[in-house]
């Protein structure tokens, strides 16, 4: 491996780490500010639609040239970003329903569907994978039992269902991301995101249940910037190793929605579900000899029509950064 392409994988697992860093926030500020009387669908509305502004204030001030994008490249950011935003808006609705933990640990799957996508796009999963698959089954199976039997079984698919989602949004930015900046890909997916759930709030009859105290301001803004951070870094991970290894990295926002959670929301989990927490990390573990291959662009597969020749597609004056190590496949 050449010297630069060590230098984008070392970039793109430290932008994978801290995007679960802030990912791992996500949930607790979210149920911190339905707990303040916000509803979910406003919850995720107005975090996705603060996090769009912000970040395209930002860079129309200090990048602007990174607002370009060519025609196959929006329309792969606009399907993302609707699918997340369908995404967001049932894991938003799930927390209402179910703890901020427990559903952490069930969206955690999300890497197992992120394999289904890519084999389905001609990119198929390891040998060390597939037994990862299997610890699944009963990792998911303890994290489901209760004590009390009171789990609320809707609430948990819905997460599942907002897992299985995220997972496919991850492979169609791939595939965008191999001719565009992570920060040009960011924006657009949370446009078309804004796009896919402002509305559905505006028109859900939830706005006047809007909460008459302003508890809800500093969890809201809190979760805003890091939907914000998690997003942008997110999509350089994306860029740099793929995926797949950034969905495995990105398990550990599992710890920390586990800690913040028990420290903050004062929930807990039981024996059972720490066993299936543990199998979960044990999972984790693993993602050290799951060596999958590097991204890189292929001609065939179910998303290939996404990839575009950036010598063609992008105006030579604007001088965007391209992945060097980027080479096609077949």
């Amino acid at each position: 491996m050449s010297p630069t392409a060590k230098r984008l994988r070392l970039q793109g697992i430290n932008a994978a780490l801290f995007s679960a860093f802030f990912l791992g926030m996500a949930p607790v500020f979210g149920k911190q500010a339905i707990n303040a009387g916000m509803p979910p669908l406003g919850v995720v509305a107005l975090r996705t639609l603060f996090a769009t502004l912000l970040l395209f204030a930002v860079m129309y001030v200090f990048q602007r040239k990174y607002l370009y994008i060519y025609p196959a490249g929006l329309i792969g950011c606009a399907l993302a970003g609707l699918i997340n935003g369908w995404g967001s808006l049932l894991y938003y609705s799930a927390l209402g329903r179910i703890d901020a933990g427990v559903g952490q640990l069930l969206y955690s799957l999300y890497p197992l569907f992120v394999v289904f996508w890519l084999f389905l796009d001609q990119q198929p999963p390891t040998r060390l994978t597939l037994f990862r698959l299997l610890l699944a089954a009963p990792a998911v199976y303890l994290l489901v039992q209760t004590g009390s039997g009171g789990m609320d079984w809707l609430g948990m698919l819905m997460m599942i269902g907002a897992a299985v989602l995220y997972a496919l949004h991850l492979p169609i930015n791939q595939r965008v991301l191999f001719d565009i900046p992570a920060p040009t890909v960011t924006l657009y997916t949370l446009l078309a995101m804004s796009a896919a759930v402002v509305p559905v709030y505006l028109f859900s009859g939830t706005l006047a249940g809007f909460p008459v105290t302003s508890d809800f301001v500093w969890p809201l803004t809190a979760l805003t910037l890091v939907t914000f951070m998690s997003r942008l870094t997110l999509f350089t991970g994306v860029k740099n190793i793929g995926g797949l290894q950034t969905a495995l990295l990105g398990l550990g926002e599992l710890v920390v929605t586990l800690l913040l959670s028990q420290l903050w929301l004062d929930e807990s989990l039981t024996l059972q579900q720490w066993a299936g927490a543990s199998l979960l990390g044990f999972s984790l573990f693993l993602v050290a000899f799951d060596k999958g291959a590097p991204p890189r662009p292929r001609r065939g597969g179910l998303l290939s029509w996404l990839t575009a020749n950036p010598a063609a597609a992008l105006p030579q004056d604007l001088n965007l950064p391209v992945n060097p190590s980027r080479q096609v496949g077949d």
